[in-house]
């Protein structure tokens, strides 16, 4: 995936609409994208491009948080808005299905027994599928089926 030229696309298309918001979101991914890649001295692999909006996600729905917290609706909203943008970036989440699933198999090939061995199977989901799991909902179901 290019998601760099998509980006700047995206960020054509947004300039030409007026929708500021989309531009704001557009510009900020392609400073965080040229940052990365002037830290890293390359281009950014697709999993550090994941990871990048990874970020930026959980930084916005702490600001959600706090907006909501301080009584800000309007800061929350606007965050909420270029929240729903950085998700179209994100790469397809598995299903609980999915998960349960994947979960049965990493048990078995890290041999986790119980809870103590929870970190082993989460670690081994997390590099399996990058940015494609929710690492709380993740720590859930793992809970559960080695506590069972």
């Amino acid at each position: 995936m290019d998601y760099r030229s998509t980006i700047e696309n995206g960020l054509k298309e947004a300039l030409k609409k007026r929708d500021a918001i989309r531009v704001s979101v557009f510009r900020m991914l392609l400073t965080a994208i040229k940052n990365k890649e002037v830290e890293k001295i390359r281009p950014l692999t697709d999993e550090e491009f994941f990871a990048l909006i990874k970020t930026s996600i959980k930084q916005h729905n702490d600001s959600i948080e706090s907006f909501k917290k301080g009584q800000r609706l309007e800061l929350a909203e606007k965050e909420e808005k270029e929240l729903e943008i950085l998700k179209e970036f994100q790469p397809s989440q598995l299903t609980e299905d999915e998960i349960a699933k994947e979960i049965e198999d990493a048990v078995a090939a890290v041999g986790a027994k119980d809870r103590k061995e929870m970190g082993k199977v989460i670690k081994f989901l997390m590099d399996k599928f990058p940015g494609r799991v929710d690492g709380k909902l993740l720590s859930a179901m793992v809970l559960k089926r080695l506590s069972s």
